[in-house]
């Protein structure tokens, strides 16, 4: 399936406002209509208690939109988003929401902070298109962990981040998983699980895990245990075979792995109360969701292999269709399934966070304007946020290098842009050098995809056409996800 162009509807808008008291003081969802203006309800939402969204229409009053609708939700690291499109992938309204910070023991109580984001997500969609929402999929943070109980679904110990480390369990990892594996690192889904089992005597024989997509969706179908392989891949499961390995499925915990299903395929219905609850059809359904990274990459349109995906985030990220497989945790490259080829990738400590260091927005602005993209910076950097680096170069000792540091600041910032450039090629060559299809065209998504004149530098350093992505937010992505689940047999790919 192409993931075609936004076609954006007439700007006629309605302003539809919800009471709302789930929030703390202080926060606030916000929506944009389809013709892309945000609208932010802060005071209105600090001061009344309510939640504010703005939903697009073309001149039809709510109520009387004919087709088949699909909701996407994205579950980041501080907050969810929503995106509803139709069949023609036009969004017909979208809203995001910070996490309520929820306390437990002088912690933070992620799964609850989860589960009330999901229902206020969910209540926000304007009423007027939930009787026309066929499918529902939903994304969330890659390796975030949970321990549920197998009966009730009720976490059993707290979630693991996706940014957590368990050391402690990678010695056994790397003793049972083939060497390099993906597994192999401690922020992987088995070292969190293999460091719970180790810690804990109780609870085992009722304990399942779940990844936050996973648990997500559950709330909405009912039925646990069931994952998607993108999500289960740092758990071990293997996409190619569609079976989880011998070495893991003959470990002690093997029982507390999910059954795996392709993303956007059918779990099932919605569960009966909540169809009630938000008034979804009867025949709406819940498919099997994805991670946060690759709902980004599917929503950039990024469908044809040789095409890549840059995120200029606080770090740079890069994602490239192939048709081969690609894995070595040496550099902390992976490779995810996409149908019938495959995601590669890997992310370096350079970026965004290295830039906001050194100057202001208001600086990388205006500074920007002034530099010639077209002629080339001698200065030779390596920006770092701090020590260390672990794409394309794997190197836990190495030191930021950011110096000497010219006097005018246009020359200074312009080195470092095209520096991270040269990083950013590096890494597509290292891809190739590992067996990844080689790129043939770049789009950008994060902050950075915003400086014109970075892409310019970017494409010269390349010598590869580079453009910003029309459609960057993972929630559009799940959408997607969701659009093909509701196809007969789920039966439309991802890339056709």
């Amino acid at each position: 399936m192409p993931i075609a162009s936004l076609q954006w509807w007439p700007p006629h808008s309605f302003i539809i406002t919800q009471p709302y008291s789930n929030l703390n003081p202080g926060q606030y969802l916000w929506s944009r209509n389809s013709f892309g203006r945000t609208r932010l309800r802060d005071i209105l939402s600090r001061t009344s208690g309510r939640m504010v969204g703005v939903c697009a229409f073309d001149g039809r009053e709510q109520g009387e939109f004919g087709g088949k609708l699909y909701l996407g939700m994205d579950f980041g690291t501080s907050g969810a988003r929503y995106v509803v499109i139709d069949d023609l992938k036009r969004v017909h309204t979208e809203g995001k929401m910070e996490y309520p910070q929820f306390m437990n023991e002088n912690a933070v109580d992620w799964a609850s902070s989860w589960k009330t984001t999901l229902f206020s997500l969910l209540e926000d969609v304007p009423t007027g298109l939930r009787s026309f929402i066929s499918s529902i999929s939903i994304d969330g943070t890659s390796a975030t962990t949970m321990i549920v109980d197998s009966k009730t679904g009720e976490p059993l110990h707290r979630p693991f981040l996706y940014n957590e480390s368990c050391p402690d369990a990678l010695p056994l990892v790397k003793s049972i998983a083939p060497a390099n594996h993906t597994v192999c690192s401690g922020s992987s889904t088995l070292c969190k699980l293999v460091h719970w089992w180790n810690l804990h005597e109780s609870n085992k024989e009722s304990a399942i895990l779940l990844h936050q997509a996973d648990w997500l969706l559950w709330l909405l179908h009912g039925k646990l245990g069931v994952s998607d392989y993108n999500n289960a891949l740092k758990v071990g499961y293997d996409p190619e075979v569609d079976s989880y390995p011998k070495w893991l499925a003959s470990q002690p915990y093997a029982y507390m792995l999910p059954s795996v299903q392709a993303p956007g395929s059918s779990v099932g219905y919605l569960k009966e109360d909540v169809e009630v609850q938000f008034g979804f059809p009867k025949d709406c359904i819940a498919c099997a969701g994805t991670t946060d990274s690759i709902a980004a990459f599917l929503a950039a349109n990024a469908t044809e292999t040789g095409k890549a995906v840059t995120s200029l985030g606080s770090t740079l990220a890069v994602k490239l269709l192939s048709t081969t497989r690609v894995e070595d945790a040496r550099y902390g490259v992976y490779s995810h399934r996409l149908d019938h080829r495959w995601l590669v990738g890997g992310a370096s400590n350079t970026g965004g966070a290295v830039l906001r260091q050194l100057f202001t927005d208001e600086q990388l602005k205006g500074l920007s304007e002034k530099i010639n993209p077209m002629q080339s910076s001698p200065l030779d950097y390596y920006p770092l946020p701090a020590v260390g680096e672990r794409f394309p170069i794997a190197d836990p000792n190495m030191e930021p290098r950011l110096h000497p540091r010219p006097e005018c600041d246009v020359d200074y910032l312009h080195g470092i842009l095209e520096s991270i450039a040269r990083i950013e090629a590096r890494a597509y060559w290292l891809l190739k050098d590992l067996g990844a299809t080689e790129v043939d065209e770049v789009f950008t998504a994060g902050g950075g995809a915003k400086n014109e004149k970075w892409i310019k530098i970017r494409e010269r350093v390349l010598g590869l056409p580079v453009s910003r992505a029309i459609q960057t937010e993972a929630a559009f992505g799940a959408a997607l996800l969701a659009l093909k689940g509701a196809q007969p047999k789920s039966s439309l790919p991802l890339d056709r």
